[in-house]
This record gives structure tokens, sequence and C-alpha cells, in this order.
């Protein structure tokens, strides 16, 4: 069943503050296979401007995966979890994310439309540290693959 486009604009209420670690920056370079010093270490992230270390391009989905929970749980929206898949991802910046910030996250519903049969749904973060000072959009594509003949 396709999903109500009337949805398209929803917003939902923003996350709990997460906050930043070193040693979570550090995993997840590490987990990406980037050495860059400037998210391993204080004082190479400092030599380049930083407060502290900085976190790769790609950390934010940490938090916004999480945020668009609640778009995929929305019960009026419907959505099968079971069928989705990610499509894409992208990141636009106002400044790196540091350790130390405390972030919040809010999702809007971007777009719903239909290919295929397949439902693909937009989700837009606007991740915020905790001056609400704008830090990243995250901008998700969700896609729901239709039923097959069997309805599997």
């Amino acid at each position: 069943m396709a999903l109500d486009p009337s949805f398209i604009g929803r917003s939902y209420p923003p996350t709990e503050p997460y906050e930043v670690g070193r040693e979570k920056i550090r995993e997840f370079a590490t987990a990406i296979g980037d050495a860059n010093p400037a998210y391993t270490d204080a004082e190479a992230a400092k030599a380049l401007g930083h407060p502290d270390v900085i976190a790769p391009p790609t950390f934010p989905f940490v938090i916004t995966y999480r945020a668009a929970g609640q778009v995929v749980e929305d019960p009026e929206l419907g959505l099968d979890f079971s069928r989705v898949v990610h499509g894409d991802q992208k990141f636009s910046y106002t400044r790196p994310v540091r350790a130390g910030d405390r972030l919040s996250v809010a999702v809007t519903i971007d777009n719903i439309k239909s290919l295929a049969g397949n439902d693909v749904l937009t989700v837009r973060g606007e991740v915020t540290d905790g001056t609400g000072e704008h830090v990243v959009t995250s901008v998700m594509t969700l896609v729901a693959r239709a039923a097959d003949e069997a309805g599997e």
C-alpha cells in the first residue's frame, strides 16, 4: 500500500541531546578505516584550528538514523520497515561535529513518492548543538520495496 503523501512536511520533536565523545569518534573513524589524525588526536585537531577532535563526515548518521526512527515507527504513516532499504544519504555542514558537542536532531518528512510500486521516503534531519546553532543537515532516502505477487 502506497504511503500517504499528505505526510510530506510532517515534523517530529527534537531528540534528547547526544553527547559526542572522543572515544566514539575514534571508534567510528577506526570502523570506517579513516586514519585522519584530526579524528583521533586532540593536538592534531587543534593544529588545524579545532578545539578538540572532530568527527568523520558520516558520523552524524549515528544520531540521525536514530532520530529517523520516529518516522519509521509512526503508526499513522504505516511504513513496513521489514521492506525498507537505505537508498541514499547526504550531509550538508555548517561546521564539523566535535568531541563535547551535545547534539539534537529534528526530523521532517521532505518527500514521499512511488516509483515502480516502491515507496521512496526522504527524511531530513536538522542537527543542532546545545546552543541551538545548526551543525549539519542530513538527508536520508529510504525505499520501501513493493510486495511481490505472492504478497511477500
